[in-house]
């Protein structure tokens, strides 16, 4: 290859490189097939992983338990290694898939239309205000909720940045969206409103309060929901929102360090043309043969940018096969039984830990999996105590909310047994006994420079 391009050494092909921006790989000696998968299992080994640790961290990032099945399917060489749906004649089976996946995806949001997918949750917070923004032209403003994902606001923030759109937080009030703040806020101006439900406390709104409000001013109403929760909630379709997102991690996708994940998004038909993405549709050939083929593609790709509907490129394609398999296998009343596990379970580590004296519940409305406990020492003591005894304890509120340095957002899913819940609650009061002492052997062994 050297010699192709006329060089004789890798030093001269990266000689324009200044040597203090040069990495040298500094690889070792070759090993041999068993030498090699001893040297990555010890590395492997060196992360933290949810077979070892019993983690209650939530937030976007959902441990559920996935059919062997899922794995086996997705697996499969036709799934795994196809890539692209540009040649209908010779993606059929590719472009099916999306098609059941989006077809899911309304049954399951109450919605007319879904695309085939986008990167994230939060990607498609910010591609449901995009749309609004297109398909009510002449209003400017956003409004969402500081109880929707914080990390979803900020990529909110990042897709509008050069944009002339004002986005306007709304308040919480008791870990729910406050509704008198939204009535004080929202205007002719105001192309959308963006609730989360369950919020990112865990909380459970009232969605048909907002949708009233939204649609008297005009504006289209965005609920950003966990699909797992619409197992015993109420579908955006059934209080009437104008566009459904959300994550799809917790479909059948495992946790794995933070991605790669999916976004689902789902619209009334009236907002079709204004998607993102791409979208499967089903046809007939001459022959009156079913057929499968990409529609409305109002991607840059596709068309000339100032008529694109966004600029997504590329499709979750595998995560939303996944998606599309635990689906059809769990079924309704599998989802229904998961997300009853769900709810159930979480509460009865809600009510074990409210019992822990100093420990309080910080909200008091219902919540789904999910749910946000004030404790009366620092976190980071609580913390360094539990991963000691190998328990993810869950997310520490005060990186997002400077009000809540004390707050602990903890997540329970169908994966824990009655043991792990009280093993978690007894280990709980421990650290608060053993982190609220002045003085003492064990205290300062389990917290030392915490």
């Amino acid at each position: 290859m050297l010699k192709a391009i006329g060089i004789d050494s890798i030093e001269k092909l990266v000689a324009d490189i200044p040597p203090g921006l040069r990495h040298d790989l500094n690889l070792p000696h070759p090993m041999s097939e068993l030498e090699l998968l001893k040297e990555l299992r010890g590395t492997a080994g060196l992360n933290a992983d949810l077979d070892e640790y019993a983690s209650y961290l939530g937030a976007g990032a959902y441990e559920h338990f996935i059919p062997s099945a899922v794995s086996h399917i997705v697996g499969r060489s036709e799934f795994y290694t196809a890539y692209t749906p540009y040649q209908p004649e010779a993606s059929q089976g590719t472009l099916q898939a999306i098609y059941e996946y989006q077809s899911l995806i309304c049954q399951l949001t109450g919605m007319d239309v879904a695309n085939a997918s986008l990167y994230d949750g939060a990607s498609g917070v910010a591609e449901a205000a995009l749309l609004a923004l297109n398909a009510l032209e002449g209003r400017s403003e956003v409004l969402v909720s500081e109880a929707v994902h914080p990390e979803y606001r900020q990529v909110l923030k990042t897709y509008l940045a050069n944009r002339r759109v004002v986005i306007r937080e709304i308040s919480c009030a008791d870990g729910l969206t406050d509704l008198k703040a939204l009535k004080g806020k929202i205007s002719d101006k105001t192309a959308c409103v963006i609730v989360q439900n369950p919020n990112f406390f865990g909380s459970v709104e009232e969605m048909t309060a907002f949708e009233t409000v939204v649609h008297a001013s005009g504006a289209l109403f965005i609920a950003v929901v966990n699909p797992i929760s619409l197992g015993i909630l109420k579908s955006p379709g059934e209080y009437n929102a104008d566009v459904a997102v959300g994550e799809g991690q917790p479909l059948g996708n495992p946790v794995s360090f933070g991605g790669p994940y999916l976004g689902f998004l789902a619209v009334k038909d009236q907002y079709k043309r204004k998607m993102p993405g791409r979208i499967v549709g089903v046809t007939q050939d001459k022959n009156g043969r079913t057929g499968y083929v990409l529609t409305l593609q109002a991607r840059e790709q596709h068309i000339r940018r100032e008529k694109a509907t966004s600029n997504i490129c590329s499709n979750e394609a595998l995560n939303a096969l996944t998606a599309c398999v635990y689906l059809s296998l769990l079924g309704k009343s599998g989802m229904r039984e998961a997300a009853a596990l769900n709810l159930a379970k979480s509460h009865y580590l809600h009510e074990k830990i409210a019992a822990i004296p100093g420990c309080k519940p910080a909200f008091k409305g219902p919540f789904f999996n999910e749910f946000v406990v004030d404790l009366p020492v620092p976190l980071k003591k609580i913390t360094r105590y539990l991963v000691k005894n190998k328990v993810i304890g869950g997310l520490a509120l005060g990186k997002y909310y400077t009000s809540m340095k004390n707050s602990l957002l903890i997540c329970v899913t169908e994966t824990k047994s009655r043991e792990d819940l009280d093993r978690y609650a007894e280990l709980l009061a421990e650290a608060v006994g053993f982190a609220g002492k002045e003085k003492g052997p064990v205290c300062e062994e389990v917290i030392k420079d915490a």
